[in-house]
């Protein structure tokens, strides 16, 4: 039989006494086991969690290889940090002023799309345009979002071609839609814009189709349904003529 040095015997206890055994293990408690466990999990140092200005407090604190892989880190998170600027550089619809077209459209950065929205408060769908891009400027603030009263552009521009829009890159009108019809019409849904100006290049959008397309078929539909009518009833016609 096999004898156990940590066995509750009196004869184990005479020989730790004279040193024959070592001293008996005591069993760990589960609470300071779980304590030990914090305590080291606290001594990782969390470059994940921090900030580049905490990383930047915190220098002090590390060693040379921490230092290597804080600096590997940091770099990561500053080109993602300028990514992220470089993406949501708008995000509003801004009010300008004629005099500053030439500076905020036409010249603005290169390769920004500019979505401008010439508009005059007193016509309802103009509102409703501008309410439609205010909530796209949040949406896809790559893109610049501005609109003008119309008369601080141009004078005597007629009303019957408003709500109108412009789309601009790097100084070249890339798409265009005046007045209510082109621009969507009166009931214009935010949906229906966001298409359009998908379309033209101008925003990157998640919508499969057209948000039109169902009542565009149907229009269609009834078109082409009139016409075979009009061609029956003409057919009809000549040949009654013919009698």
């Amino acid at each position: 039989m096999l004898h156990d040095p940590n066995e509750d015997t009196e004869w184990n206890e005479i020989l730790r006494d004279f040193g024959i055994l070592p001293p008996k293990e005591e069993p760990k408690d589960e609470i300071e086991e779980m304590v030990l466990h914090l305590q080291k999990e606290a001594m990782v140092k969390p470059y994940e969690k921090m900030t580049l200005a905490q990383l930047k407090e915190a220098e002090d604190e590390f060693d040379d290889e921490d230092m290597r892989a804080i600096e590997t880190y940091r770099e990561k998170r500053l080109q993602e940090w300028k990514a992220l600027k470089k993406k949501q550089k708008f995000g509003e619809l801004r009010e300008i002023s004629g005099n500053q077209y030439v500076n905020e459209v036409t010249n603005a950065d290169k390769d920004v799309w500019v979505i401008i929205h010439l508009y005059r408060s007193s016509i309802p769908t103009c509102l409703l345009v501008n309410q439609h891009l205010s909530l796209l400027a949040r949406k896809f603030p790559e893109t610049k979002f501005v609109k003008a009263i119309v008369n601080s552009c141009i004078q005597h521009y007629h009303d019957n071609c408003l709500p109108t829009i412009f789309v601009y890159k790097n100084g070249q009108i890339e798409g265009k839609f005046i007045g209510i019809i082109e621009c969507g019409g009166i009931n214009l849904k935010l949906e229906e814009l966001e298409w359009k100006l998908a379309e033209v290049g101008a925003i990157q959008t998640d919508l499969e189709e057209n948000p039109k397309k169902g009542i565009v078929d149907v229009m269609v539909s009834s078109i082409r349904n009139t016409s075979i009518y009009d061609d029956t009833n003409n057919s009809s016609s000549d040949n009654d003529d013919t009698k």
